[in-house]
């Protein structure tokens, strides 16, 4: 999946937008199981015309494309499945080769509703469930296509959105199909819940873990007389964390930026927020962060960082000491001759 984004500049309109959205998350943990298939009309070399990914929470745990015909696991963890489930991969593998047929077709579809017939297209599909801490669900099904929203699920009303006019002939045909609508809002609410919690136990080593974040604040000069504290928020898993700062104790918004969680190469996240303020107020400002793994909330100051001055003098000393213990040497060996 990350390699199409790199080629594909529809996906990047889209998928990317989308999963940005649910990287930057903020108090206590929830999980999710999301699926994303694209096809796409003119496929390049080492790019499948057909791509199946899942996802639980940030981590990618099985991946179908259409050149391995086959459904295959991307973590260990996955691997426990069989032992309840020893017909999972080749049940999944047949369901997902009868989508990539059916994904196929639907492209020409929407390409012809566009009156296209040449270039590089993409059709899209996007959909999982969330569990809340609060034990609240949410789920969604969503379409696109050239990196534009189509067509999108509502499982309250059992009904669909069309955000284009060349949607509207497929939206008034799905949503005459109310057997198909229900069973819909029964896997978004029901089972793919329960896969998700499945997924989880396998997978809670890494899925369930905990790590602290380790916070610093740095400062810049800047050119109106005022300065910038930066809060660098790293490390922590799993990636909601409630960061801010606080003045006097009391949470401070004005002139703040608060970037995106982000992932690092080793699984955990990051984040970085800033706040311009008066040099001479900077001791009222400090960064608080609260995580999971913390038993109560970080409250961090900028801190001066320590000179060298005294790195200097222990080496200047200690090369006096050395150059005063050879001469002595020297001067022994001299008079003993």
């Amino acid at each position: 999946m990350g390699v199409l984004l790199l080629r594909w500049p529809p996906l990047i309109l889209w998928a990317a937008a989308h999963l940005l959205l649910l990287l930057d998350c903020a108090g206590s943990t929830s999980h999710s199981l999301r699926y994303f298939v694209t096809a796409v009309s003119e496929p390049g070399q080492g790019l499948p015309q057909f791509i199946d990914v899942g996802y639980v929470d940030d981590e990618q745990f099985v991946q179908y494309d259409s050149d391995t015909q086959e459904m295959l696991p991307r973590v260990p963890w996955i691997r426990k499945v069989e032992k309840e489930d020893p017909q999972y991969w080749n049940r999944n593998t047949q369901t997902l080769q009868g989508t990539e047929l059916v994904f196929r077709g639907n492209l020409e579809i929407a390409k012809n509703r566009y009156n296209q017939s040449g270039g590089i297209h993409t059709y899209q599909l996007m959909y999982g469930c969330e569990l809340r801490s609060d034990g609240r669900k949410g789920g969604y099904v969503q379409y696109s296509y050239d990196g534009r929203d189509f067509l999108a699920f509502d499982k309250e009303t059992l009904t669909w959105t069309a955000a284009e006019m060349e949607a509207q002939v497929t939206k008034r045909k799905w949503d005459a199909n109310l057997a198909g609508n229900q069973h819909k809002k029964h896997y978004l609410e029901e089972e793919c819940i329960e896969w998700l919690q499945k997924y989880l136990d396998y997978g809670k080593e890494t899925l369930l873990r905990t790590e602290a974040p380790v916070v610093k604040v740095t400062r810049k000069a800047d050119y109106d007389g005022l300065e910038t504290l930066v809060c660098q928020v790293h490390g922590f898993y799993p990636k909601e964390i409630e960061a801010n700062w606080v003045k006097d104790g009391e949470v401070w918004q004005e002139g703040t930026l608060r970037g995106l969680v982000a992932p690092n190469s080793d699984g955990t996240y990051y984040l970085l927020l800033s706040v311009q303020i008066d040099p001479e107020e900077r001791e009222h400002f400090r960064c608080r962060v609260e995580h999971d793994s913390l038993e109560k909330p970080l409250d961090v100051a900028w801190e001066k960082e320590p000179g060298n001055l005294g790195l200097i003098v222990g080496a200047v000393v200690a090369a006096i000491l050395l150059v005063s213990g050879i001469s002595g040497i020297i001067i022994f060996i001299i008079r003993s001759k």
